[in-house]
């Protein structure tokens, strides 16, 4: 009797010493959910197509903050998030065939909701969206790489291509510089040019190697007055 007795002293003590506890912080629980003001996400998603029938309604959700809260559209593509604290969230759509940009939206401790874009890599720019969201699809969800077709432009900027074509027309092109008196003229100009008053090369490798005196170049007069002389002896 005497050891029933301490044990149940020992659970009243105890009991006594939880009971304070657990409804102090029940209290302040209360205190603070009164004190947050919970807003409701309302938005609308848009078929692809009006003609599309109601079978992309049973493929199509909307997830809350990567799947925080995740729901299902209506027959009328409306949703609605409740019960949600202040913070920022991210709105998706999912779909199998579709892509939707997301949404990211702001609630402020008064309950007020603001939308903008999404932007991860500047995240200072803010571009606001019209609230109640309007989900609309950007394009169709491409599973495979789209074959690449023949096209004529790269096959004509092919390297191979280029290296066989070039101087073929390089050989069409020339012939037809040169039957021009113009073009005629300024050829010669740079032969001419380089010609004049050049020495040959065997007196300029002689005049290297042998070291001394070196000849005195030939000027173009004399050299022509040989050829003349050469000719008439013949």
């Amino acid at each position: 009797i005497i050891f029933k007795m301490t044990v149940l002293l020992y659970f009243l003590i105890n009991l006594s010493y939880f009971i304070p506890h657990i409804t102090g912080n029940v209290d302040n629980a209360d205190v603070n959910s009164r004190d947050v003001q919970y807003a409701y996400i309302v938005g609308k998603v848009y078929p692809p197509d009006e003609q599309f029938g109601n079978s992309w309604q049973q493929e199509t959700y909307v997830h809350l903050a990567g799947g925080l809260q995740k729901g299902f559209i209506r027959e009328d593509g409306s949703f609605v998030f409740t019960n949600v604290p202040p913070g920022s969230y991210i709105v998706s759509v999912t779909n199998p065939r579709y892509i939707y940009e997301p949404v990211r939206v702001e609630i402020n401790s008064k309950g007020k909701i603001r939308a903008r874009k999404v932007n991860h890599i500047q995240t200072s720019q803010i571009i606001q969206l019209p609230y109640p969201l309007k989900m609309r699809p950007i394009s169709q969800t491409r599973y495979f790489q789209v074959r690449e077709q023949w096209r004529i432009i790269d096959f004509l900027f092919n390297p191979m291509v280029l290296m066989m074509v070039l101087p073929l027309l390089l050989v069409m092109v020339l012939p037809r510089m040169m039957n021009d008196p113009e073009a005629r003229k300024e050829m010669k100009q740079i032969q001419n040019f380089t010609n004049y008053d050049m020495p040959e090369m065997s007196e300029m490798i002689t005049s290297f190697f042998g070291g001394g005196n070196q000849p005195k170049p030939r000027s173009s007069k004399q050299t022509k007055k040989e050829n003349f002389l050469t000719v008439i002896i013949v």
